[in-house]
C-alpha cells in the first residue's frame, strides 16, 4: 500500500518550477555562450588587422543588432542574472562543491565588469547614435589603463564561467568523454588567441594615437556629442554596479532573513544510513540537510535535477513525503526508479525519514550512464528456471560445432515460448535459463501465463526433437520449476551489457524446484503457492514435501510429468 500510494503521488502534477528555471537557465546560458564564443574570435581577428576586426563586426552587428536579438541577448543576461540570485536566495547551505561555487562566483563577478563595457558601446551606440566601431573601442581601453585591467579581467571571467558552465552541462552527455580532448583544446586556444588578437590590435592602436591627428579622427564622433549626453552615459555605469551591489545585498539579507525564521519554526528528523540523525528545518531539502552536516553526498550537476546521483532510497517516512516536482519526476522517470526513490536535491521532507544514498559520494560522471549493479524493486513475481537434461553425456562424441548448433536451436525454441506467453527471459546458465513473468501483468496472470508457457515449451521441444531425429541419440528433455513470490527486481549485471533480472529467496526456491525435477522424475515441478495463485486445480497429480538444500522447511509441490497434462482451459483463460 506504500509503494501503491507513493506511486500514484509521482503521477501527480505539480507546480512546474524548477522545470521552467532549468530551461530558462540553459536557453539563456546557451544564447550568452554562443555570443561570447564568436565575439572572442571576432577578438582573434586582431592578430591579422584591426580592418579584419571590423569587417567581422559589422558581420555580427548585422545578426546581433537586430531588435529581436538585442532583445534575447539582454534578457538572457537579465533572465541568467536573477536566477543567479534567486538559487542564491533559495540555499540552505553555502557548503557547495568548489565548482559550483566558482560558477556562482564567477556569474557574479560579469555585472560589475560588463557595466562599463557594455554603457560604452550599446549605450553610446542607442543614446548618443555613435557608430561604434573597434578603432573608437580600442583606443578608449588602451588609453586607461583601469579600462584596459578591467577589460582583460572580464574576458578572462566570462569565457571561464562559460567553460565550467558547459562542461558541467555536457559532461552528463555520454558522447563528452571521448570529444573532451578536443573541445579542451579549443577551450584553451579561443581565449590565449583572443586576447593576442586584442594586446595586437591594442598596440596598433596606440602606435596610431601617437601619430599627428590620429586621435582626433578616432574621437572625433565622441568629441561632436553634447558633453551633459556624455556624462550621463558614462554615469550609466556606476549606476549598474550600484545596482548589482543593491540587488546582492538584499538577496543575501533576504536569504538570511529567511533561515532564521527557518530555524524558528518546524524541523524534521533525517536518519542518515552512516548512522547519524540530523535535526534539520522544514524547507530544507535532503542534500541541503547533509551537506550542511557535512556529509559527503554525490550531486554531479550541482542539485539541479538533471543527472539523478543524488537519488536516495527512502524509508521510514515515504508517506509523507511531498509529492515530486515535475522536474524530479521526469528524471526519476528516467531511471525506472523505484517509488521509494527520490532525488536529494529536490525532496524538501516535512516530517521525520530515513534515507540511504544509492549513489557513491565520490561517483563520477560515467556513473550516470552506466545502467549496471543491483538497482530493483521489492515485487510480487513468477520465476521459472529451465535445464536441458543429461547436457554433459549430449556432448560427448560429438564436435563442439555440432553441440553449439543444437544448443542454438534449443535455446532459440525456449525464448520463442517465452515471447509466445509473455515471459521475460532473464539469466543465462550454460544449458539453462531463467524466466521471469507478471512483471507487468502480476502474479495471478503471470502464474497462468508461466505454465502456459511450460506447454508451450514442450510442445516446441517435440517439434524439435523431430526435427533432429536424425542427430540425436536420445530426445532432448527439460526440467522446468517455477514458483512465485516476494523478489527484488531490477536492472543488474556489469554495465556494459545489464539484463532485466531478479534475486532474492523465492528466486532459489524455483531454482531448487527444478533440480527437484530430477529426483521426481517428472518434467515440471510448480510450487503449491504457484498453483493457488493460478486458480488452477492440480489435484490429479501427486503432492509432494520437496526438502530443499538450504532451507529448514520443506515447500509443497505437485510434480507433473508431461506439461502437456496441464488443463488447458484454466490456463488459458
Amino acid at each position: 500500500m506504500r509503494h501503491e500510494a507513493a506511486r500514484d503521488r509521482t503521477r501527480t502534477r505539480v507546480p512546474r518550477r524548477g522545470l521552467v528555471e532549468r530551461k530558462l537557465r540553459l536557453g539563456s546560458g546557451l544564447l550568452i555562450a554562443a555570443y561570447v564564443v564568436l565575439h572572442l574570435a571576432n577578438h582573434a581577428l586582431g592578430l591579422i588587422s584591426i580592418e579584419a576586426m571590423e569587417r567581422a563586426r559589422e558581420w555580427m552587428q548585422a545578426v546581433w543588432g537586430t531588435p529581436v536579438m538585442l532583445f534575447l541577448l539582454y534578457g538572457s543576461l537579465v533572465v541568467h542574472f536573477g536566477l543567479a540570485l534567486s538559487v542564491l536566495y533559495r540555499r540552505s547551505t553555502l557548503r557547495m562543491p568548489a565548482w559550483e561555487a566558482a560558477q556562482i562566483v564567477l556569474g557574479l563577478l560579469v555585472v560589475p565588469l560588463i557595466a562599463g563595457h557594455a554603457t560604452g558601446t550599446r549605450g553610446s551606440r542607442e543614446l548618443l547614435g555613435i557608430d561604434v566601431d573597434y578603432p573608437l573601442v580600442l583606443g578608449a581601453i588602451w588609453t586607461d589603463d583601469f579600462h584596459l585591467a578591467r577589460q582583460t579581467v572580464l574576458l578572462l571571467v566570462v569565457w571561464l564561467h562559460v567553460v565550467v558552465g558547459l562542461h558541467f552541462w555536457l559532461r552528463l552527455r555520454s558522447w563528452y568523454a571521448r570529444a573532451l580532448p578536443y573541445l579542451y583544446a579549443a577551450a584553451l586556444l579561443l581565449p590565449v588567441l583572443s586576447l593576442l588578437g586584442f594586446a595586437e590590435s591594442g598596440l596598433e592602436i596606440r602606435r596610431l594615437i601617437l601619430e599627428e591627428g590620429a586621435a582626433e579622427t578616432i574621437f572625433a564622433e565622441v568629441k561632436a556629442v553634447d558633453p551633459a549626453a556624455r556624462e550621463l552615459v558614462a554615469s550609466l555605469d556606476a549606476r549598474i554596479v550600484l545596482f548589482f551591489f543593491l540587488a546582492l545585498g538584499t538577496t543575501l539579507i533576504a536569504r538570511w532573513r529567511r533561515l532564521r525564521s527557518q530555524a524558528r519554526g518546524r524541523r524534521y528528523r533525517l536518519h542518515h544510513a552512516n548512522g547519524r540523525a540530523l535535526e534539520v528545518p522544514v524547507g530544507c531539502s535532503i542534500l541541503e540537510a547533509v551537506r550542511r552536516a557535512g556529509i559527503p553526498h554525490a550531486s554531479i550537476c550541482g542539485g539541479r535535477g538533471r543527472c539523478t546521483t543524488c537519488r536516495v532510497r527512502i524509508g521510514r517516512g515515504l508517506e509523507a513525503l511531498p509529492e515530486p516536482s515535475v522536474l524530479e519526476g521526469q528524471a526519476l522517470a528516467r531511471i525506472g526508479a523505484d517509488p521509494s526513490v527520490r532525488l536529494a536535491c529536490q525532496t524538501r521532507p516535512v516530517g521525520d525519514l530515513s534515507v540511504s544514498p544509492l549513489i557513491p559520494a565520490k561517483a563520477s560522471p560515467a556513473v550516470v550512464h552506466q545502467p549496471g549493479g543491483v538497482s530493483g524493486r521489492e515485487q510480487e513475481v513468477v520465476v521459472m528456471f529451465i535445464d536441458l537434461r543429461d547436457s554433459t553425456r549430449f556432448g560427448e562424441g560429438r564436435l563442439p560445432y555440432d553441440v553449439v548448433f543444437i544448443l542454438n536451436q534449443f535455446f532459440s525454441e525456449m525464448w520463442a515460448a517465452l515471447e509466445a506467453t509473455g515471459g521475460h527471459y532473464a539469466q543465462f546458465s550454460g544449458d539453462g535459463l531463467m524466466a521471469l513473468y507478471g512483471l507487468e501483468s502480476g502474479v495471478t496472470a503471470g502464474s497462468r501465463q508461466a505454465l502456459r508457457g511450460a506447454a508451450e515449451m514442450a510442445r516446441r521441444l517435440s517439434n524439435l526433437n523431430a526435427r533432429l531425429e536424425g542427430e540425436l541419440a536420445q530426445p532432448l528433455r527439460v526440467g522446468i520449476g517455477i514458483h512465485c513470490g516476494d523478489a527484488i527486481v531490477g536492472t543488474m549485471g556489469p554495465p556494459n551489457s545489464p539484463n532485466l533480472s531478479a534475486v532474492g529467496d523465492n528466486v532459489n526456491v524455483a531454482a531448487r524446484l527444478e533440480s527437484e525435477s530430477k529426483s521426481l522424475g517428472c518434467s515440471l515441478v510448480v510450487s503449491t503457492a504457484l498453483a493457488g495463485s493460478a486458480g488452477v486445480d492440480f489435484s490429479a497429480h501427486p503432492l509432494h514435501e520437496a526438502e530443499l538444500r538450504g532451507r529448514g522447511e520443506s515447500v509443497p509441490v505437485y510434480a507433473i510429468d508431461d506439461p502437456h497434462e496441464l488443463p488447458e482451459i484454466d490456463v488459458f483463460k
